[in-house]
């Protein structure tokens, strides 16, 4: 049964929603839907008190430490965390209350290529329980394949049935954000999410281009239940017009 994930997306310290092929290193051309006048925390607490879980942080790029820190204080346990997340600094955002770290960029090379050592040093650090791997899939002509560095680069990883069921097996879940998709508030990608539904060995969240009720229901039909969906911009929430956060919570009581 599909479920509404909550999300807390931070950039420079504040929550926002922004397209996120948009980020540039040097800050140009950046496009943000909405800029929230309330804290992280503030959100994590709604979280917490409607029972929402599987929700995520986002730190989009530096600055965000002590926001996502807050959140993670507010509903310990309750959210997981993503966004420079390294072997390194893993253990310090479980420690301060995450429930998982999601990892991204850190598996590939500065040239895309996947290296598998840095795979199974994030699994060390964290632990394949308390891992998710952040799949950033671009429409390809071989299907979809993973982009990093803020969605800017191509990768040598191909999302297919295969790479899953591997990589399925050193982490807990996956979180998929379509980048052609996301942040346009225009529908989701519905081959995507097919393919998602047929193939995950493990839960995923689906992120995209969900504006309203119905698209999560879609999500429901097209994966027959297999996959989640969090919903960005389009929420009242985060400004937005096509969905109410109070009717996301109702589709995820009921029976």
């Amino acid at each position: 049964m599909t479920k509404f994930r909550p999300c807390i997306d931070l950039h420079e310290g504040r929550v926002k929603q922004i397209i996120g092929s948009s980020l540039r290193d040097d800050g140009s051309g950046l496009k943000t839907n909405f800029v929230s006048d309330r804290q992280a925390a503030w959100y994590a607490q709604l979280y917490q008190r409607d029972a929402l879980t599987g929700g995520h942080i986002i730190l989009l790029g530096k600055g965000n430490e002590q926001a996502a820190k807050s959140a993670m204080e507010a509903y310990p346990g309750g959210l997981q965390v993503g966004g420079g997340i390294r072997p390194e600094n893993a253990a310090e955002y479980l420690n301060a209350g995450a429930s998982h770290v999601i990892v991204t960029s850190y598996l590939f090379g500065a040239d895309g290529r996947f290296d598998e050592k840095r795979l199974d040093a994030i699994v060390s650090a964290a632990g394949r329980e308390k891992l998710v791997i952040d799949l950033s899939c671009k429409a390809t002509p071989q299907g979809w394949t993973v982009a990093m560095n803020r969605w800017q680069t191509l990768t040598t990883l191909d999302v297919t049935a295969e790479s899953l069921k591997w990589l399925a097996g050193h982490c807990a879940e996956f979180l998929i954000h379509a980048v052609d998709v996301e942040g346009k508030c225009e529908g989701i990608d519905e081959a995507l999410v097919s393919f998602l539904g047929e193939h995950s060995p493990v839960p995923m969240t689906y992120a995209g281009g969900i504006r309203h009720l119905d698209d999560l229901k879609r999500i429901d039909v097209l994966s027959c239940g297999r996959v989640d969906g969090t919903v960005g911009s389009a929420l009242d929430l985060f400004g937005g017009t096509g969905t109410r956060y109070d009717e996301l919570v109702a589709w995820n009581r009921r029976t």
